[in-house]
């Protein structure tokens, strides 16, 4: 039995779902998002809450992704998403040009991001990034890109990393005597 599918969404006063076949749409304050549905999986908006279903038991695993991804997206146009990114290294910081991020990570150019549409940033000082907007996947996949320009090595503790994120560091060559 999938505990994550038979949950009950209870959607908020101020957002509205709604399901066309296997596309549930959801409108909120922050804006609107859409996903799509597995076949096998029925949803049905009921007495303000959203119930998911599955034909049998060969469709778990979708009932539960189906489940978290609209409960993702009722989250989203209410309160949005946010990642927080920070730069460690000597000369390592984010700047913001319109719709651009210059990342200078140690490399012998800066590093030059385009922004997609969805999402805002933020950066309080240069070496502090916020990321956010109304779509989880896009937040976190923008977030693991800007990351993936220079990973955090264990040596060190230099690169970009999330604000909440642990590296576990490792000591290095020894001295011979």
């Amino acid at each position: 039995m999938s505990r994550i599918g038979n949950r009950e969404l209870i959607i908020p006063a101020n957002v509205t779902v709604t399901v066309d076949g296997s596309t549930v749409t959801v409108k909120g304050p922050k804006g609107e998002l859409s996903t799509k549905v597995n076949e096998n999986i029925t949803v049905k908006v009921e007495d303000n809450k959203v119930i998911c279903t599955r034909k049998n038991d060969n469709f778990k695993n979708f009932h539960g992704t189906a489940n978290a991804n609209i409960k993702n997206l009722i989250i989203g146009v209410t309160e949005g998403f946010e990642k927080k990114l920070e730069a460690v290294g000597v000369g390592y910081r984010f700047q913001l040009k319109g719709k651009q991020l210059v990342v200078t990570a140690g490399y012998s150019h800066p590093v030059e991001v385009e922004v997609p549409a969805g999402i805002t940033l933020e950066s309080p000082s240069n070496t502090e990034l916020f990321i956010k907007g109304i779509d989880k996947c896009l937040v976190g996949e923008f977030a693991a890109n800007v990351r993936k320009i220079r990973l955090p090595e264990p040596y060190k503790g230099k690169g970009i990393r999330y604000t909440d994120e642990h590296i576990i560091r490792k000591v290095g060559k020894k001295a011979s005597k």
